[in-house]
């Protein structure tokens, strides 16, 4: 697994964009969370698709150790990021996916470039952010300008199903909070939040050609399953699936979460193969 440095101009400037490619086979583009890093956010898919995909997974500004000028971000940029990845890994066609705002930035992606995408995988993104979420999207920045321990903790009550919060300890809890603040950084995570703010490319999402599978959480209380609906209704021919889980999927049921991916991805390079 190694990480490469991309310089991809945004609109603040230039990006130093840190990029984790590992595997072979064909390529397999992975767009992380609001916040989170491609470790973070796909570690066990990762693990489970690099002996047989030829993983990309771009760290979008605000995350990791991807560095710009520091100024407001927009979908935009994070797809040109997306893209300045894809094209220094020497990467042609590929398949996407994303999680939350990853999600939603490779539903653009592939809406702006639809001949490069074999196919599109999206969980808990959303097409436009509507008043609920941007008053949830504020409260994140109020507290993270705050103490990011309180917006971990805040985090705890409302990325996870309710099925997970009943079977945890305090202990659980606490531990959760702990690796939520290794994993997030302060300022990043409230520039990042400014983007999910201002979220709306529903002009876009009729571009988008490849065979799409939108999965929703149905406890989801950050991007409630009406948004994940309305966004496979706006893509042609794209499969819709509800798990029972909450918006942190990938944190909260990590093997679910990579098997879902596993086998829509296989499923569709048989198709094409």
């Amino acid at each position: 697994m190694t990480h490469t440095t991309v310089h991809v101009p945004i609109s603040g400037g230039d990006s130093a964009v840190d990029c984790l490619v590992t595997g072979s086979g064909p390529a397999l583009v992975l767009v992380h969370g609001t916040g989170a890093t491609p470790e973070g956010n796909w570690g066990p898919v990762i693990d489970t698709l690099k002996d047989r995909y030829t993983i990309v997974a771009p760290t979008l500004s605000g995350s990791g150790s991807t560095r710009d000028a520091g100024g407001p971000l927009t979908v935009d940029d994070l797809v040109a990021q997306v893209l300045g990845a894809v094209d220094a890994a020497g990467v042609d066609t590929f398949h996407l996916a994303g999680h939350s705002l990853g999600a939603t930035v490779a539903a653009a992606t592939a809406a702006s470039r639809p001949e490069r995408i074999r196919s599109l995988f999206l969980h808990a993104g959303w097409a436009v952010t509507d008043p609920w979420q941007e008053f949830q999207f504020d409260l994140w920045r109020r507290l993270l300008r705050v103490d990011k321990d309180l917006f971990s903790r805040a985090l705890q009550v409302t990325a996870f199903g309710a099925r997970t919060l009943a079977g945890r300890r305090i202990e659980d809890f606490e531990e959760s909070v702990a690796a939520c603040n290794a994993l997030f950084d302060a300022e990043g995570m409230a520039r990042q939040s400014e983007v999910n703010v201002r979220v709306d490319i529903t002009a876009v999402l009729g571009r988008i050609t490849a065979p799409t599978l939108v999965v929703s959480g149905s406890q989801d209380l950050i991007v409630p399953p009406h948004h994940q609906r309305r966004l496979a209704a706006a893509i042609a021919g794209a499969q819709f699936l509800e798990l029972e889980c909450g918006h942190a999927l990938p944190f909260e049921q990590p093997e679910l979460f990579a098997r879902t991916v596993t086998e829509f991805v296989d499923q569709q390079q048989k198709a094409a193969a």
